[in-house]
């Protein structure tokens, strides 16, 4: 078994926690609730440390490999307990699960591992770990679905999301082209790389209108984000959201 992408899950367990992330935290607060509420919904307690801060994915990716080093050992010391940290994002969840190991040698590695392999994505965790059956109370709704780049390519993590969305009976999900494409985001290269990151959004945003969708999810806030502004700003009338506050949205009973 790999840490990016896993052969095996454990049974469910009776306490997880929870890793907030940066833009979910101050973007999109009430899908980090969301993600909570439907995991405590099948009688997992969830422990949200509340010193968490960023994953170090920045500095990381800039080249700071000191700087994110103290990142990590920071949040690694808040998770503790041998028990899954949940993460709604492949993007900090490939910051932990794959990066951190690579920042340390010896004892620290040794750790850092150990950490890794409690790390789930919380689509990944819900359909593999949890097992969820859920039940759509929503009316009928055409949605498009963004996959992540990190979530697919270094999580491993392809089917989860549109498991779920799959159960969602009022719920056609709409193929969109080119649909495993970046949307232009890539964290700080969307500010050294404007141009080109301009240019690749307006294409995911072509595609996605061009799918007939009434909606647009993905799993990452990042690319939420990215795709909803440049929509926003084309006056578009699709709802972009993440797909833990589309899911409890729908199941919620009246």
């Amino acid at each position: 078994m790999t840490l990016a992408q896993r052969e095996h899950y454990p049974p469910k367990p009776e306490a997880v926690y929870f890793y907030g992330t940066c833009l979910m935290d101050t973007l999109y607060p009430q899908a980090g609730l969301a993600a909570v509420e439907l995991i405590e919904r099948e009688g997992v307690t969830v422990i949200y440390p509340q010193d968490q801060t960023c994953c170090g994915q920045p500095p990381f990716n800039s080249g700071y490999r000191e700087e994110a080093r103290a990142v990590a050992r920071a949040q690694m010391a808040l998770f503790p307990k041998p028990i899954p940290v949940v993460i709604p994002s492949g993007s900090c969840g490939a910051m932990m699960r794959v990066h951190y190991p690579d920042l340390f040698e010896g004892a620290e590695r040794d750790q850092a591992l150990a950490f890794a392999g409690r790390v789930y994505e919380w689509s990944e965790f819900m359909v593999h770990v949890l097992r969820v059956s859920l039940t759509d109370r929503g009316a009928p709704l055409r949605v498009a679905y963004h996959p992540s780049c990190h979530l697919l390519r270094e999580l491993g993590v392809g089917d989860a999301p549109t498991a779920l969305l799959s159960q969602l009976s009022g719920v056609e999900l709409r193929p969109v082209q080119g649909a495993t494409e970046c949307c232009g985001f890539g964290g700080t290269f969307s500010v050294k790389q404007a141009p080109i990151s301009e240019a690749v959004v307006a294409d995911k945003c072509r595609a996605v209108a061009e799918s007939g969708a009434e909606a647009l999810v993905s799993a990452d806030c990042g690319c939420l984000m990215n795709i909803g502004g440049a929509l926003a700003r084309q006056e578009s009338p699709l709802r972009v959201l993440p797909l833990a506050q589309l899911i409890k949205e729908r199941t919620d009973e009246a």
